[in-house]
C-alpha cells in the first residue's frame, strides 16, 4: 500500500515568525537566566559577523549559533530544559499560521501522513505542536548525560540536504506516493524538500523561492 505524505517546514511556514529570534529574546529577558545571555552573545558574534561580511557560510553560522545557545544553558537538567522550552512554546501559539494549520488538519482528515521537519530544537517543536495531529517530528536533537544537558557534544543541526536525508530515513520501508504527496516551505533552502513531491506549496515565500514557484507554476499560499 502506498502512502501519501505532507511535509511541513516550521519557521516562516507553520510558525509565521523566526524561532531563534524568539529564543534569544526569551533568554535575554528571562527573570532567572538572563545572565546566561552574555555568554551566548559573545559566542555567536564572531560567526555572525563573518556571515555578514560574507566570509563565513550561513549554514555554519546557524549551526554554531544553535550550539552556542545550548552552551549558555549548561547545568540544565532535562526536566528544566523541557520546562524552559515550554515557556517559549507558550509565546508561539498566537503566531501559528492559521491557513497552514488548516491545511495540516485537512491532510490528516484525508489520511495523509503528516511530518514536521525543522532545524529547531526537538523539545521545542514537540511542546509547540502537542495539540496538532503530526505523525512524525524531525528536529535538532539535544544530548543529555546523566539527565543533564550535554552541551559539549556537537548537535546535528537539521538544515539543507540533511532534511531530505532525514525524511527518507524516517520513511524507510514504506512505499511513498511522491507524485501525490505535499510539501510546504517558505525559503529557498526548502527547495530540496519541495522538489521531492508532486504538490509543492510555497508559503509566503522569500523572493528567490517565489521566483522558482512562479516559474514552475507551484501553489503559493
Amino acid at each position: 500500500m502506498t502512502v501519501r505524505v505532507a511535509i511541513f517546514d516550521f519557521d516562516g511556514t507553520l510558525y509565521s515568525k523566526e524561532t531563534f529570534q524568539l529564543m534569544m529574546t526569551h533568554l535575554k529577558n528571562h527573570p532567572e537566566h538572563s545572565l546566561r545571555y552574555r555568554r551566548f552573545y559573545r559566542a555567536i558574534m564572531p560567526p555572525y559577523l563573518g556571515h555578514k561580511f560574507k566570509i563565513y557560510p550561513e549554514a555554519k553560522m546557524r549551526a554554531r549559533s544553535v550550539q552556542a545557545y545550548l552552551m549558555a544553558l549548561e547545568t540544565f537538567s532535562q526536566t528544566e530544559l523541557e520546562h524552559y522550552f515550554s515557556e517559549i512554546a507558550d509565546k508561539m501559539h498566537d503566531d501559528m499560521n492559521s491557513r497552514v494549520v488548516e491545511r495540516l488538519r485537512q491532510h490528516v482528515a484525508d489520511n495523509v501522513y503528516v511530518m514536521l521537519v525543522s532545524g529547531a530544537f526537538l523539545p521545542l517543536l514537540r511542546a509547540v505542536t502537542q495539540k496538532l495531529p503530526i505523525e512524525k517530528i524531525i528536529g535538532t536533537e539535544i544530548h543529555y548525560k546523566d539527565g543533564i544537558l550535554d552541551h559539549r557534544t556537537p548537535v546535528t543541526h537539521i538544515q539543507g540536504s540533511l532534511k531530505t536525508e532525514k525524511i527518507r530515513e524516517a520513511l524507510d520501508g514504506q512505499e511513498i506516493d511522491w507524485p501525490n504527496s505535499f510539501a510546504y516551505g517558505d525559503s529557498f533552502s526548502d527547495l530540496p524538500v519541495l522538489e521531492l513531491v508532486g504538490n509543492p506549496v510555497a508559503v509566503q515565500p522569500e523572493p528567490r523561492l517565489r521566483s522558482v514557484a512562479e516559474q514552475r507554476s507551484w501553489e503559493i499560499l
